[in-house]
């Protein structure tokens, strides 16, 4: 998974970058984390409780997109999507859910966070 993680150079706003099957990423950590540290700490919190088998999964509801996280997976998908109750979509439909939907290792979604955090810390 690349990413890369940018100010706006007018507002100083952060934003994320990530690959193209990692896009929603991008999207969640730029608008639905951003500068919030106490949101930060709480996504933290929550993987430290998945892989300590205090909790089975976690999810975070924002605005336009939600955070699901189980000890093994990290889940971020469109609210206006319900992927679970869908039949099975058009194959035109692929490129759109991929920037819709993403999946990665907990861990690795833990190694973002960080970086994440150091990156708003240090700007």
């Amino acid at each position: 998974m690349e990413y890369e993680f940018r100010r706006d150079m007018l507002s100083g706003t952060p934003g994320a970058s990530f690959s193209m099957e990692h896009q929603v990423m991008g999207q969640w950590f730029s608008e639905e984390l951003g500068n919030d540290v106490e949101r930060c700490a709480q996504v933290n919190q929550a993987i430290v409780s998945l892989q300590q088998g205090k909790l089975n999964e976690w999810q975070l509801v924002g605005g336009d997109l939600t955070l699901q996280m189980d000890a093994e997976q990290v889940r971020i998908y469109a609210n206006v999507l319900d992927f679970e109750n869908d039949t099975e979509l058009d194959e035109d439909l692929s490129l759109y859910d991929a920037e819709s939907e993403a999946f990665c290792g907990l861990e690795d979604f833990q190694q973002v966070m960080a970086s994440w955090q150091q990156f708003i810390a240090e700007h």
